[in-house]
């Protein structure tokens, strides 16, 4: 049996009409998608982000993740030095976009992750794959297998570095949902995506990411391009505003030229910060509802979000919104803290979804007696 309970956040008995979704502006870019990641990944904007693309240089940063994901697990460390093979030295045969390391030097990963991310070094890429996966096969491997596991129906990688090769691609909404999680899994290592320059064995290099100069509020990501891709950019940005702060990603790729990638992407930012509200629902540990529990010590679970519930909305219709509980009963003792159990569904009073968030138990509810279970087990039999 399905229970809905529902919450009015609404004036009762109000009956505004509801304004259409704000409609983007026109973006000169072949694909993208904007996103609130404050607003549980709410998608504001899109055009064609399914799209299997050539990604460029995007592809670096999942192999960032896999890297950031080694050090994680302790099999890595930043001060640790990795040799130089001939398969990254030849790297500079192929591509301007390099660190300029040679077989006679042992960076440091620290440098080398510099290099990747702030320079765009294939050579940097390569190194890094090679000292985390043995070889660069086995680590595009580790990267397929992180694709999969995040559902990412339209990504496949055959490289660590973005060069155009039969079989490798990914999609716009793909992108933002790794760029995310770098952003979610490793705030510590993040900061590596907002250093506007970076010097290594005396030569001096800019991040090819202007907004990182335009706009104070934008503290990454990464750029890309191909002939195949053309210019690519996946910017995020921080704003402050009086319920907290809000973080948007905006990917954009096939754009013409740098100056464009950038451009179109600042456009976006911009629209989504005007366009829509981030509307702080409950705060953390706060109780969404209750539930009735049964053979449990105690007779109602407190049910809530994992964290706060942000939800973005076009401008003005914060007040105008509603939310409902749906589980499934009955809810059976034991219930463990973090167990899923429901899910909380935001729409406006004129029915048009905004958000659904999961809903977990917030304080485990052991067994309860043999009596009370007996007792409890005849009602459920009974009802």
């Amino acid at each position: 049996m399905k229970s809905l309970i529902a919450f009015v956040l609404a004036a009762a008995g109000s009956l505004a009409v509801h304004a259409q979704a704000p409609q983007p502006p026109e973006i000169a870019a072949r694909n993208y998608v904007l996103v609130d990641l404050s607003a549980n990944h709410k998608v504001l904007a899109e055009r064609d982000a399914d799209t299997p693309n050539d990604p460029a240089s995007l592809t670096k940063l999942m192999t960032a993740y896999i890297v950031f994901n080694a050090l994680k697990e302790k099999r890595l460390t930043l001060e640790q030095e990795l040799s130089i093979s001939k398969r990254a030295w030849d790297e500079r045969k192929g591509d301007p976009s390099l660190m300029f390391i040679d077989t006679t030097m042992r960076p440091k990963v620290d440098e080398l992750l510099r290099g990747m991310i702030i320079l765009s070094g294939n050579d940097a890429s390569v190194a890094l794959a090679e000292g985390v996966g043995g070889t660069v096969e086995q680590f595009v491997a580790m990267m397929n297998r992180q694709a999969q596991a995040w559902g990412l129906k339209n990504t496949s990688f055959t490289n660590v570095t973005g060069l155009t090769e039969p079989g490798h691609k990914s999609s716009a909404r793909d992108l933002a949902v790794i760029a995310g999680h770098i952003i979610k899994d490793f705030p510590e290592y993040y900061p590596y995506y907002s250093q506007r320059e970076y010097s290594f064995n005396k030569i001096r290099q800019h991040n090819r990411n202007l907004l990182l100069t335009r706009d104070p509020s934008v503290d990454g990501m990464k750029t890309g391009y191909t002939e195949a891709a053309g210019y690519c950019l996946v910017s995020s940005a921080q704003r402050d505003f009086p319920n907290g702060k809000r973080r948007l990603l905006s990917v954009v790729m096939g754009t013409a030229s740098k100056e464009a990638r950038a451009n179109e992407s600042q456009k976006l930012l911009n629209w989504g910060y005007s366009a829509f509200d981030a509307v702080r629902l409950f705060d953390k540990d706060q109780a969404v509802s209750t539930a009735k529990v049964w053979k449990g010590a105690v007779p109602e679970a407190k049910l809530g979000a994992e964290g706060p519930v942000f939800v973005a909305v076009p401008r003005g219709e914060g007040g105008k919104l509603q939310t409902q509980v749906e589980r499934t009963d009955p809810l059976v003792a034991p219930l463990v803290k973090g167990q899923r159990v429901g899910t909380l569904k935001v729409s406006t009073t004129a029915g048009v979804a905004v958000a659904e968030v999961p809903l977990v138990v917030q304080e485990a509810v052991p067994l309860a007696g043999i009596f009370g279970r007996a007792w409890d087990a005849i009602r459920l039999w009974i009802k």
